[in-house]
């Protein structure tokens, strides 16, 4: 999967791809998932700043365009934020309006199953070749699935099918430590592989876990 920079020659067709891959995962949805994907289309095209990366946008500025009170601007945008769609690039002071962040690839990871309903000429544009960094990368011993109950079962079951291979070399290894209300805590089998995933895969981990549990705000990756 190829990493959309709105910078350059073809930053157009970049960001028609990124709106293109959205729309057609609302349409395959229900209502509720169409209209919440409408609504961040809609502060995209009006306020996103592609160069910058940068979302600045008061919730009152967000009821008036989504025609909507301010309940529901804060009820949505929670949404996108548990979906990790958008992020919080620095945090609001004194009366400041917070400037938020798209994360682009998760949009791309989470709207992959719908491109082939856009053409196979999209999916081979945008598909490309995996970016994770972990796909040149495998433990020296890959431990064998372990398995999970509850939240960390379930957790899995979602990274699973997002990247079975993935998922085998760094994930299905991990197991439950300890849970809190808000931390969840796993044990890798070896101190590299802990590193690792705290390194480079932590923020899809966590993607993965807020989805099923939005109270949990951390999770923490130990080792031997």
């Amino acid at each position: 999967m190829q990493v959309i920079r709105a910078v350059g020659r073809e930053a157009a067709a970049k960001k028609y791809d990124l709106l293109s891959a959205m729309m057609a995962h609302g349409l395959a949805g229900d209502k509720h998932r169409q209209r919440l994907i409408l609504r961040l289309m809609a502060l995209i095209t009006t306020r996103y700043n592609w160069q910058r990366d940068e979302l600045t946008i008061g919730q009152r500025e967000i009821a008036r365009l989504w025609c909507v009170d301010e309940r529901t601007v804060k009820r949505e945008m929670a949404k996108l934020r548990t979906l990790g769609w958008i992020e919080i690039k620095q945090h609001g002071a004194r009366g400041r309006v917070s400037v938020l962040s798209l994360n682009l690839e998760r949009i791309l990871l989470d709207t992959r199953g719908e491109w082939p309903n856009i053409g196979p000429d999209f999916v081979e544009r945008v598909g490309g070749k995996p970016s994770e960094p972990s796909s040149n990368v495998v433990p020296l011993h890959r431990p064998e699935p372990v398995p999970a109950q509850g939240l960390w079962a379930e957790a899995r079951a979602r990274l699973a099918e997002e990247d079975p291979a993935l998922f085998d070399a760094w994930f299905a290894g991990l197991i439950e430590a300890e849970l809190t209300e808000s931390c969840l805590t796993l044990f890798a089998p070896t101190r590299f592989h802990a590193n690792y995933v705290q390194t480079h895969l932590l923020e899809r981990l966590h993607t993965a876990v807020l989805r099923c549990n939005g109270r949990i705000a951390r999770v923490r990756i130990i080792g031997p």
